[in-house]
C-alpha cells in the first residue's frame, strides 16, 4: 500500500523528534562520565536561567517551553528530562534562586546579638544577595502573578516567605523581651520587610524617572525602627 508523501513526511519529523529526544536523554543520563555530569548540571543551569528570561518577559501565562528552549539552545524535549511541566520548571527556579538564601537569614535569625546589629546584616544581604541580583526578578513575577496562579503562590509562602516571616518574628520577639522595642512589633515582621518589597516595585516601574538608593532607604527603615527610645 502507498502512503501519500504528506504522510510519509509526518511519520518521518516525528521519528526525527523521538531520535533528538531519544539523544538527548542519552547524554543527560545518570550514572555517566565526570564530563557528562557536567554538562547535564550546565545545561539544566541553562534552562533555568532561561526560563527566567521568558517568564520576566512574557509573564508565566504566555511563556512557552519551545521559547525557553529555543533560548536555552536544547530541544524542547530536553525540558522533561529534567522538569516535569512549565509550573515545575517556575517552582524549582523559586527553589534553586532563593531557598538557599532563606537558609542564610535563619541562620542570622538564631543569632542572638542586639537587633539594630542584625538588621544591618540583613539590609546588607538583601542589597548584596537579592536587589543586586536577578533574584528580584524572580520576587517580582510572584508580586504580579501570584494572585492570578494561587497554587505557585501557595509553593512560594511554603518554601520562601513562611521561612523568612518565622525567622525574623523570631529574632524580633527575643529582641522585645531584652526591651530593644515594643513588644507589639514582634507580632508584625511584615512591617521589617516593606522595604525590600518597595524598592523592588520601584526599580521595575519608577527607577528610570527617580533613582531609588536601597540601601540608604533601608537604613534609615532600620534605623526609624529600632533606634533607642528615650524613656519619658
Amino acid at each position: 500500500m502507498l502512503h501519500p508523501p504528506r504522510s510519509r513526511n509526518a511519520r518521518a519529523k516525528r521519528a526525527s523528534r523521538r531520535k533528538r529526544a531519544a539523544e538527548a536523554a542519552r547524554i543527560a543520563g545518570v550514572p555517566g562520565s565526570p564530563a557528562r555530569k557536567t554538562r547535564s548540571i550546565e545545561r539544566r543551569e541553562a534552562i533555568l536561567s532561561a526560563a527566567l528570561d521568558e517568564f520576566s518577559i512574557r509573564g508565566f501565562e504566555a511563556a512557552r517551553l519551545d521559547d525557553v528552549a529555543r533560548r536555552a539552545g536544547v530541544a524542547k524535549g530536553t525540558i522533561y528530562l529534567y522538569f516535569r511541566d512549565k509550573e515545575s520548571l517556575f517552582q524549582e527556579l523559586i527553589r534553586t534562586m532563593l531557598t538557599p538564601l532563606v537558609g542564610t537569614i535563619e541562620a542570622m535569625g538564631e543569632a542572638d546579638v542586639p537587633i539594630a546589629l542584625l538588621a544591618d546584616r540583613i539590609v546588607d544581604l538583601f542589597v548584596r544577595e537579592v536587589y543586586g541580583t536577578r533574584r528580584k526578578d524572580v520576587i517580582r513575577l510572584m508580586i504580579t502573578e501570584g494572585r492570578r496562579f494561587p497554587k505557585l503562590a501557595e509553593f512560594y509562602y511554603r518554601e520562601v516567605l513562611s521561612r523568612v516571616i518565622g525567622a525574623v518574628r523570631a529574632l524580633l520577639r527575643r529582641a522585645a523581651a531584652r526591651g530593644e522595642i515594643p513588644e507589639g512589633l514582634a507580632d508584625y515582621p511584615q512591617i521589617v520587610a516593606a522595604p525590600g518589597l518597595v524598592a523592588i516595585v520601584w526599580s521595575g516601574l519608577f527607577d528610570r524617572f527617580e533613582p531609588l538608593d536601597v540601601r540608604k532607604m533601608m537604613k534609615t527603615h532600620v534605623e526609624l525602627l529600632f533606634a533607642p527610645r528615650r524613656a519619658t
